[in-house]
């Protein structure tokens, strides 16, 4: 039938849709190609190259059932590498955290290791050895205390560190509830609507009331200590802070958190324990000059009981590893630590996963002792540089003002126009200005929209993505449109001169209370070059120009949407042109997970 439709489209008859699928199985089954099948069918197992099988244009490999016979490896190499290649190139991804470049040695030692399930530790020690050095390296680095006995574990990221975070906290919080005699059917934990998706995981998977407050422009895009004041009880189970938002950069005020719980002790007897989410900030805050602003965040407060953070992301290694620390073994309840008899040795666990993958922890301990504490100092210290420039020149055109403030002097938080810019010196660290991710967040000024009305953030997100640039799909929120844009370049001897930097750009949303602000997100990453920096400041800007000198347009429609068989029947998200049809409200919580 369809086949008759193809001639009936070239009617003038107007057409709804094809199915490309049901179009392509459709000819694929004519009876005109019947014979081609059957002259091939003997050959499949014995090819010159992958493209003259019979899997090049006869045959495809199956999707969705396993095949009653194999294909030649050299076939099924090639053919799902071609399929690959649709893909963005995963060190070209800019649309994350997580880090896309390691060094070669790092990469063999990694998969020399491939092998290796870091559940089987009495088969290999070695491995586990450095997993413990990593745990006590990181504690170090965190400030752990004379007397206190850190204790911690590899993960698979950071969503499962804090839920285990979040599982110790709640455990203590019962067994303290029965040793009083009193309810324990009601437990709360405090977090702002920051937060990145894996906190609310937690609440909802574990049966804990999410409080989740609302942050502001006042309050910095983060977690308001006074509302916490105004939310506490005694079925709070914990505070989650972030030591880094995914949002805007800003590091939430740990000390300023943990002051409040002390008076709020003092008065009620009361005591509220911290978890520190450091996905990215906890391999940033130890090593920068500018620290975390002056102020404590780690161990060094007795009430942060826990910190956790992602290794994949500015622990430089690939996706994969993540890290949960408590102060001390008191902290982790007996509940939660199971002992386990396997494979000829007796050994405690006290993850949610039991195999993982043990490479990772091979590539993190390697970057810990060939880096050194200087080495990740030069690279953090070189990020934040990198995106102080970019905060710089973006406002210095006059045409963006930046939501994030790694680039202003510290102390200092608001935009004083683009003639008060200052670029700084040599000599300068991330001491000088505020303390922060390296994120840049940033939007239209108000001024540039007065005159130029017709110029929207989404136009400027649909024409970078026209110069090449890689656009994953996403679920978006339905309320606000605002871009993301990160950078990770980390070859550049084999950059072509007209690729531009890869950029995701898509509907990204502040959080509820702040909706009304449109932004765009650059993450500049450990392969951010001083050259590409260069060349995404100048396409930012040409782009924008090119849109102010042209006439009213409406790019929405070339938003890509779902494409594919596999994407439907996979996801119940919506694409970017029916983000309206969002079954949970943005004001509803958490809503959306950038890492």
């Amino acid at each position: 039938m369809l086949v008759d439709g193809l001639s009936r489209a070239s009617s003038t008859t107007p057409q709804k849709s094809v199915d490309p699928d049901t179009l392509i199985q459709t000819l694929r089954d004519h009876p005109s190609a019947a014979h081609r099948h059957r002259a091939h069918i003997g050959n499949g197992a014995s090819t010159i190259t992958p493209y003259s099988s019979r899997y090049a244009s006869q045959q495809e490999i199956p999707k969705f059932k396993i095949p009653p016979d194999g294909a030649p490896a050299d076939a099924v190499h090639q053919m799902l590498k071609d399929e690959l290649d649709l893909d963005g190139r995963p060190n070209l991804n800019l649309a994350s955290f997580v880090g896309t470049y390691m060094e070669r040695e790092a990469e063999a030692l990694m998969v020399e290791n491939l092998s290796k399930n870091m559940s089987d530790a009495d088969e290999y020690p070695a491995m586990m050895n450095m997993h413990a050095r990593c745990v006590s390296i990181i504690a170090h680095l965190w400030g752990v205390q004379n007397g206190e006995t850190a204790i911690g574990s590899a993960t698979t990221g950071s969503s499962e560190a804090i839920h285990l975070g979040g599982l110790a906290m709640k455990r203590r919080w019962q067994e303290k509830r029965d040793k009083e005699g009193k309810d324990k059917s009601k437990p709360n934990i405090i977090m702002g609507s920051n937060a990145q998706v894996a906190l609310e995981k937690f609440a909802r998977y574990f049966e804990v009331e999410a409080r989740i407050l609302d942050v502001s422009e006042k309050s910095l895009y983060r977690l308001d200590p006074e509302l916490v004041k105004e939310n506490i009880d005694e079925n709070t189970i914990g505070v989650f802070v972030i030591l880094g938002s995914t949002y805007t950069g800003h590091y939430e005020p740990v000390e300023e958190i943990s002051r409040l719980l002390d008076e709020y002790e003092k008065k009620t007897g009361i005591d509220i324990p911290i978890h520190v989410d450091a996905a990215s900030g906890g391999f940033i805050a130890p090593f920068t000059h500018a620290k975390a602003g002056g102020r404590k965040w780690n161990f060094e407060l007795p009430r942060v009981k826990s910190i956790n953070t992602s290794g994949h992301k500015f622990g430089l290694v690939y996706a994969g590893v993540g890290w949960i620390i408590w102060r001390d073994e008191s902290y982790l309840p007996k509940h939660l630590i199971f002992e386990l008899h396997y494979l000829g040795g007796t050994e405690e666990s006290y993850t949610l996963n039991f195999s993982r993958p043990g490479a990772q922890i091979i590539g993190q301990y390697y970057n810990l002792i060939h880096l050194g504490f200087n080495g990740f100092r030069n690279i953090m210290e070189h990020c934040m540089q990198n995106a102080r420039l970019l905060s710089k020149a973006l406002e210095k055109s006059g045409w963006y003002i930046c939501v994030s403030d790694i680039h202003r002097k510290r102390g200092s938080h608001v935009y004083r126009g683009p003639d008060e810019v200052d670029y700084g010196t040599a000599e300068e660290t991330s001491a000088d200005y505020n303390a922060g991710l390296p994120v840049v967040a940033f939007r239209l000024s108000d001024e540039f929209k007065k005159r130029y009305p017709h110029v929207k953030q989404e136009s400027v997100s649909t024409l970078l993505r026209v110069k090449q640039y890689i656009i994953p799909s996403q679920s978006l929120s339905p309320s606000l449109h605002l871009s993301l844009i990160s950078v990770s370049t980390p070859s550049f001897s084999f950059w072509p001169e007209k690729q531009l930097l890869i950029t995701y750009l898509s509907d990204y949303p502040l959080p509820p209370k702040e909706q009304k602000t449109e932004i765009l997100r650059v993450v500049v990453r450990e392969s951010m070059s001083l050259d590409l920096l260069d060349r995404l400041i100048t396409d930012i800007l040409s782009t924008t120009e090119q849109l102010m000198q042209s006439d009213p347009m409406d790019l929405a429609a070339f938003q890509p949407g779902a494409t594919s068989i596999e994407k439907a029947q996979m996801s119940k998200g919506v694409d970017g042109r029916n983000k309206h049809k969002a079954k949970r409200p943005m004001s509803e919580g958490v809503h959306r997970t950038v890492c």
